[in-house]
């Protein structure tokens, strides 16, 4: 059954399908973000393992939030690793060395370039699509990834 909320369809169905390009962003730093958990190594291993998994958490729950409003919408998200890869932005990393600073670095990068990418899309969809919702709900997103971004620089002064 199709949403009725005020919103053509045609404005839904491309909202929702920016949705599922930030949904696959959010999927591939979940998934980096976890490798740094399991992986990570050096004299501040505990430190570094238990702040990785904080940020995998907000990220857990970044995915959950972006998948049901793309349900609110009246779509369905995108859900398979083929589909995530092919709708990213984001490349997958492989470290030869699996220390802290290494990771932080990399996931720095991750959440500015997801950073970028909100603030392009914030008030096209308010505008052109004409859904404030989704335009206040990725301005929730980007302060909440602004935070996080703040948190890994902090490591790196």
């Amino acid at each position: 059954m199709q949403a009725n909320i005020g919103i053509k369809q045609e404005n839904l169905a491309a909202v929702s399908h920016s949705l599922g390009k930030i949904l696959a962003d959010e999927f591939v730093l979940y998934t980096k973000t976890r490798k740094a958990h399991w992986c990570v190594t050096g004299p501040d291993f505990h430190s570094k393992h238990l702040f990785f998994e904080s940020q995998y958490q907000q990220l857990e729950e970044i995915v959950d939030g972006v998948a049901e409003r793309i349900r609110t919408l009246g779509h369905y998200p995108p859900a398979t690793l083929k589909e995530y890869l092919a709708l990213t932005h984001l490349t997958e990393s492989s470290r030869e060395k699996n220390d802290a600073t290494g990771f932080i670095k990399d996931l720095l990068q991750d959440h500015e370039s997801i950073l970028i990418h909100l603030r392009e899309n914030i008030n096209g969809y308010a505008t052109a699509f004409h859904d404030a919702g989704s335009s206040d709900y990725i301005t929730g997103l980007m302060e909440t990834h602004e935070k996080m971004a703040w948190m890994l620089r902090a490591h790196l002064e």
